[in-house]
């Protein structure tokens, strides 16, 4: 981009407001906010405000526009006013940045979104696909970027084009490296989702294979409900099925607001669905727990082959082969260490905010000329 000309307008397009409830989305445009410099964007932000923001290194140059939200949750009617909204400022606009992942529904809006963006160059940023099958009624909205190889295939595939990786990122000055709590219990700390595949029963599931063969730890599961389901519910379901298992130390969590001391506090991170439907393709608490110098256990899926030796990885579903890495985990101090200085590194090398500003700006720079 050209810094003798003026700073290129560029509205950034999400779900809800960017200081709402944190997911995928938020998250990384929050932070494209703080990685491209020379850019003057245009995001949502919650009204009326509640809490704290969301923290960003420097104040970006552009503007937030309200959006009404009590509780910060993108529902839809947050993402109705988001679209309405995005269709005027599009056409102030040089470019409209979508990070959006493909759900129920992405087909309708792929095909009315290009008359409302009057024209403007799109570029796509797709954080996860809900269900392959949307993918039969979709349509690109310019070009397009996936966070991992595997869905850069998928998405090529249905007709997508080529598709740019660029794999998500963590402000590693928010998440800096901790030591190993000592002198208490080990806590292994689990996220995912409630139901079938959401990793929470899994997880459970693998935490008593250990627990039988002599590990001793306490179990905090950090499990989101899914839009309209009872989560109490859920959580008491969860904690019923660790009862059967035998396990006694478990505490389970809904959304967690200080996600980043949970943790810290933990001595390393289990994370095991069965299916990512929904999800990114590499959650930032996994990346997050990397940055912290904390292991993390992993299902075998290939959006998380990016990650390679850095992490441990069993085979999905099965319990036993997770049970016995989560038990080898804790009772080896020497394996956790060379992971957990693995893990810190390959954040610094891999996933810096650096290398995805640059990233991201080359993209610009290519759509803007």
């Amino acid at each position: 981009m050209d810094a003798r000309a003026r700073r290129p307008r560029v509205l950034l397009l999400t779900g809800g407001p960017l200081d709402g409830r944190d997911d995928a989305d938020t998250e990384l445009a929050a932070v494209l906010l703080d990685a491209v410099p020379d850019v003057e964007f245009t995001w949502f932000t919650r009204w009326p405000p509640r809490g704290a923001p969301r923290t960003v290194s420097r104040v970006p140059p552009g503007r937030a526009v309200p959006v009404l939200s009590l509780d910060g949750v993108p529902r839809p009617r947050q993402r109705l006013q988001t679209s309405v909204a995005a269709a005027v400022l599009a056409r102030r606009a040089d470019l409209v940045h979508a990070v959006l992942a493909i759900g129920e529904g992405y087909p309708l809006s792929s095909r009315l979104w290009p008359q409302l963006l009057a024209g403007r160059p799109v570029l796509h940023t797709v954080t996860g696909v809900h269900d392959a099958r949307l993918l039969r009624r979709a349509r690109p909205l310019g070009r397009t970027v996936a966070l991992s190889s595997a869905t850069a295939r998928q998405l090529s595939t249905a007709g997508f084009g080529p598709v740019v990786v660029v794999p998500p990122v963590v402000r590693l000055d928010q998440w800096p490296l901790m030591p190993r709590p000592t002198g208490t219990t080990p806590k292994v700390l689990v996220t995912g989702c409630h139901g079938r595949g959401g990793g929470a029963e899994e997880a459970v599931r693998a935490a008593a294979v250990a627990a039988r063969a002599g590990a001793r730890f306490r179990l905090t599961l950090a499990l989101r409900a899914r839009p309209g389901e009872d989560a109490r519910t859920l959580d008491e379901e969860v904690r019923g099925l660790a009862e059967r298992e035998g396990l006694r130390d478990v505490e389970v969590l809904g959304y967690v607001h200080d996600m980043r001391s949970l943790v810290a506090s933990a001595d390393l991170l289990l994370h095991v669905p069965w299916e990512l439907t929904g999800r990114t393709d590499i959650p930032l608490t996994v990346l997050e727990a990397l940055s912290t110098g904390r292991p993390v256990i992993l299902s075998d899926h290939p959006e998380f082959a990016a990650l390679g030796d850095t992490v441990l990885r069993a085979p999905i579903g099965d319990a036993r082969r997770t049970g016995r890495l989560l038990r080898q985990l804790l009772e080896r101090p020497h394996w956790w260490q060379v992971l957990s200085e693995q893990g810190r590194a390959t954040m610094e090398e891999r996933f810096a905010p650096e290398r995805f500003g640059a990233q991201y700006a080359r993209l610009y720079e290519e759509l803007l000329t």
